[in-house]
């Protein structure tokens, strides 16, 4: 997704802060050390293809790929060799090929250094991987990502591109509505923001809010001016866009599950309807699906947009009445957590009992009863007088677009298409996008190790922590029966280029979402040593 993929591909995605790289520096000042001795790196296998001279860092920088560890406030990374990555020899990294190459479309366009990097990479033998994990050796310093606590282990869960029956024209049972982006939609940066829980003016620039500073709640009446109550706004959204919507004189937080379900979407075009409240909560989940119409056609969709409202799932309960899936809440974020015994409650058919969903590594508890949900314009079919709105507890609601390639895997939040079993979703405050990150979990089901090369090319609403992967399966039923087992222990090693000084890293950390640019959130310096860096 959309969480895209990635639950609820969420409270991402969107309009764009683009650091500057001069302002990037600027607070590198001082932050420079010498690089350290070597760290025992393995020794890079020879490698013709990288007779370009590499750029130089800038005068001053410290270099991300030099440092031994550096911190940023979410996570620790520390410098390891790659022979002491697990499963790094073994891997074959021919697979993984793809998928970067497919990165460096996007970060051909963030520097010199990656420039010079990805033409580099055009001139080796796509089909070696010797040669291939050569050139990684010889590009690249490995750092192992730990959270804010210096844990090693975290989760990896997996999602895939779901396939639902559906139908062009409402009528039973094609009576749940799939919709594109609204076009009330309104936006306001997060960050900008005034501070505090109080009312303030503002002004609707096309889909823009801008707050109006100097003004009381006396001059709200003014024309043009809306009343902005900040007490009830989620700031800490991924992308920190806030999406609001427009009633009388009020500027409102957009609509709720509920609130679409039981009013319905009149500016929101519907693409297709389909027969299951469920499947079409699980595909918002995912953040993207195919639905195959009577015909056979098929209408591919990708993640557009989200509510803005959180990603609060109805977790399924087990018979200690505790969570089937452990969760930490943090403020409108919610986190997976792994605890002991937790990894095999999907049991070896890879899925729960008829009670539950198992879907991204959380077990959610099938709603009690569904019913029509109202479709402007449209007489409800069948249900008149039952249960209305389809059960589903969770405010957060995903708008979809049709996608344009038929072939191929979904575009995930970097711009790219996904590869099966080498795109992971990561939370970019702590991973960029287009990274490689070699991941060391769990096969679901076996057991067996599962560790291998991939690129960082997805996030999602859920998709938090530092050491946080989901891995993309692809569709068809074994994807799917793959990824719902998925729920792992995992460590993370980030592959960082050598010459990639830390000013031109934070600089490119802005990242291509489903909806456009924005910022990764990442704090403005990586501060190469035991230290951490703080976000101004």
């Amino acid at each position: 997704m959309t969480a895209s993929s990635s639950p609820l591909q969420p409270q991402f995605h969107a309009i764009a802060l683009r650091w500057a790289v001069a302002a990037a520096a600027a607070s590198l000042a001082g932050c420079a050390v010498p690089p350290p001795a070597s760290t025992g790196t393995a020794a890079a296998a020879p490698d013709t293809t990288a007779a370009t001279p590499r750029t130089p860092p800038p005068a001053g920088a410290s270099v991300a790929g030099q440092a031994r560890t550096f911190s940023t406030q979410l996570a620790t990374y520390t410098s390891v060799s790659f022979d002491a990555v697990p499963g790094w020899a073994r891997d074959d990294f021919s697979e993984s090929w793809p998928a970067f190459l497919g990165s460096c479309k996007v970060l051909t366009g963030r520097g010199a250094e990656w420039k010079d990097v990805c033409a580099r990479a055009l001139r080796v033998d796509g089909k070696n991987t010797n040669t291939i994990r050569g050139f990684f050796e010889s590009e690249f310093s490995a750092y192992q990502i730990r959270d804010d606590d210096r844990r090693p282990d975290g989760v990896v869960t997996g999602y895939f591109e779901p396939e639902i029956a559906g139908a062009r024209q409402y009528g039973a049972p094609f009576i749940y509505p799939v919709y594109g982006q609204p076009e009330d939609m309104l936006f306001a940066d997060a960050r900008k923001l005034p501070a505090g829980n109080g009312t303030v003016a503002a002004r609707v620039d096309g889909r823009n809010v801008v707050v109006q500073t100097g003004l009381s709640t006396r001059d709200m009446g003014a024309p043009g001016l809306y009343a902005l109550d900040l007490s009830g706004i989620a700031r800490d959204t991924l992308d920190r866009k806030v999406r609001l919507r427009v009633e009388g004189k009020q500027l409102l937080p957009y609509y709720t599950r509920e609130e679409i379900e039981t009013k319905g979407a009149p500016n929101a075009k519907v693409l297709a309807f389909v027969s299951s409240a469920t499947a079409l909560y699980e595909m918002q989940i995912q953040g993207s699906g195919r639905i195959k119409l009577a015909s056979g056609e098929i209408i591919r969709v990708a993640y557009a947009e989200q509510n803005g409202q959180p990603f609060r799932p109805t977790l399924a309960q087990a018979a200690n009445g505790k969570p089937r899936s452990p969760v930490k809440v943090r403020g409108s974020s919610i986190e997976l957590q792994l605890d002991d015994g937790d990894d095999d409650d999907a049991g070896a058919a890879g899925a729960v009992d008829s009670g539950a969903i198992r879907t991204r590594g959380f077990t959610l508890a099938r709603p009690a009863a569904s019913g029509p949900v109202v479709v402007p314009g449209r007489r409800a079919a069948g249900g008149a007088g039952g249960v209305m709105g389809s059960g589903i507890k969770d405010p957060s609601y995903v708008f979809f677009k049709e996608a344009t390639s038929p072939v191929g895997g979904p575009v995930g939040a970097f711009g790219v298409p996904l590869s099966a079993g080498r795109s992971i979703a990561v939370d970019p405050r702590s991973t960029p996008l287009g990274y490689p990150v070699f991941v060391s979990t769990r096969t679901p089901g076996s057991g067996a190790p599962m560790q291998r090369l991939t690129i960082a090319q997805d996030t999602g609403g859920a998709i938090r922590g530092a050491v946080r992967a989901d891995y993309f399966f692809g569709n068809g039923q074994q994807a799917a029966t793959n990824a719902r087992r998925m729920k792992e222990r995992g460590q993370l090693w980030i592959l960082l280029p050598r010459g990639l000084a830390v000013a031109q890293a934070a600089a490119s950390s802005t990242i291509r979402t489903r909806g456009g640019p924005v910022g990764a959130d990442l704090p403005q310096c990586l501060v190469p040593s035991e230290g951490s860096c703080v976000d101004d």
